[in-house]
């Protein structure tokens, strides 16, 4: 009910801010109307024309008496001529100052219809009925029920009036980072250390942040909250990940790889770092990761190939061939596994089937298209193996 009060109140005001000078413009144009064009104004027109009329009948004289010339005579004849046709002119205005009621009439409407019909569209289409949203009822809603915004608002309602609450900065800090607010995200890591010490999380955390604000770049500022990290925790994957990419970018292409490698050593099977690790490597230009698991399509490992050694000769190929002819069916199933392809030209390679490994380059270039990135590498991988794709 408030609402729609308040919307009546504010129609009416600005209907009346314009409805008014109309209005008053009428008035004072039909006042004026009623006593200076039909009186006073004509008296004057009149008067003055009779004046102009004088002054040609005494040039006229003047003419032939000989004391103006010809052409002075044509030229003040001339002048006089303008000022009669000036006055006509100024006459034919005044009597037009009554014409435009028509248009203040229109004016009139216009703006009445406009209140009319926003009203009739808004208890159509609107929603009058939507309770209102204030900030803070919605900051006391349940977490449950709110968006991401809300709650990142609430949290930082709170740091507001308790900035020294390390844990809700240690909360808010990689919310940042998904958010791409990298340097909130800075800010919030460097406040939740502050506040209550330092952890390989929190260390690790800080230096993606700042090697995100640097547009992905490995300063020595993010290296060195890499390092204080892995002072923490020598496992943790993050901070060792990053520091592989900073020799990368360094051009120790050689270094980087080799960190790599030892971390998939080291990182079990269900990290969600093994996939970045090896598409960091194989972007790198290594050619041997993709047969380690990196938890992509199944497939034969180099590992498992090793211990399969100890079996008989046909229990072995049998075993490598089952592993081999999943990894196949996974990806014609789902074609778009640039590793998974890696792993089977590499499988049957080492199998000795090169019809088939060739077959499976063909397939993936084919999945991905011929002039794509994943193409290019496809090919390139298996002519490292020492297999030429055919036409």
């Amino acid at each position: 009910m408030v609402f729609w009060v308040i919307a009546a109140v504010l129609t009416l005001g600005a209907s009346l801010a314009v409805l008014l000078p109309l209005a008053g413009g009428a008035k004072a144009t039909g006042d004026a109307g009623a006593a200076s064009p039909d009186i006073s104004h004509d008296d004057d027109a009149s008067h003055d024309l009779e004046v102009y009329r004088d002054q040609l009948a005494e040039l006229d004289r003047d003419l032939d008496r000989g004391l103006i010339q010809p052409a002075e005579a044509e030229q003040a004849r001339a002048e006089i001529g303008r000022r009669i046709l000036r006055l006509n002119g100024s006459a034919g205005e005044a009597g037009k100052t009554t014409a435009p009621r028509s248009l203040r009439l229109v004016s009139a409407l216009a703006v009445l219809a406009v209140p009319l019909v926003s009203w009739g569209l808004y208890s159509q289409i609107g929603s009058p009925d939507l309770p209102s949203q204030p900030l803070a009822e919605r900051l006391a809603k349940n977490p449950a029920d709110s968006s991401v915004d809300e709650l990142v608002a609430r949290a930082e309602t709170h740091l507001a009036a308790n900035p020294s609450d390390g844990r809700g900065w240690d909360v808010l800090a990689p919310v940042y980072l998904r958010m791409g607010r990298f340097s909130d995200s800075v800010t919030a890591y460097r406040n939740a250390i502050r506040l209550d010490g330092a952890t390989a999380q929190r260390q690790s955390g800080l230096g993606e942040a700042i090697a995100n604000l640097a547009g992905g770049v490995i300063s020595a500022e993010a290296q060195e909250a890499f390092e204080a990290a892995l002072k923490i925790d020598p496992a943790d994957p993050k901070a060792s990940f990053y520091l592989a990419m900073g020799l990368m970018q360094e051009g120790r292409r050689d270094e980087a790889q080799a960190a790599w490698k030892k971390m998939l050593t080291t990182l079990p099977p269900e990290s969600p770092w093994r996939r970045a690790v090896v598409q960091a490597l194989a972007e790198s230009g290594d050619k041997t990761p993709m047969a380690q698991n990196s938890g992509g399509a199944a497939g034969p490992t180099e590992d498992e190939m090793a211990a399969a050694s100890s079996m008989s000769p046909q229990d072995r190929t049998a075993m490598i061939e089952t592993m081999v002819a999943g990894l196949d069916e996974k990806l014609r199933q789902n074609p778009r596994d640039e590793e998974g392809w890696l792993r089977l030209i590499r499988s049957y390679t080492v199998l000795g089937k090169a019809d088939q490994a060739r077959d499976a380059l063909k397939r993936g270039v084919t999945a991905f298209g011929a002039d794509s990135a994943e193409a290019r590498k496809l090919t390139a991988f298996a002519a490292s193996l020492g297999l030429a794709a055919t036409e």
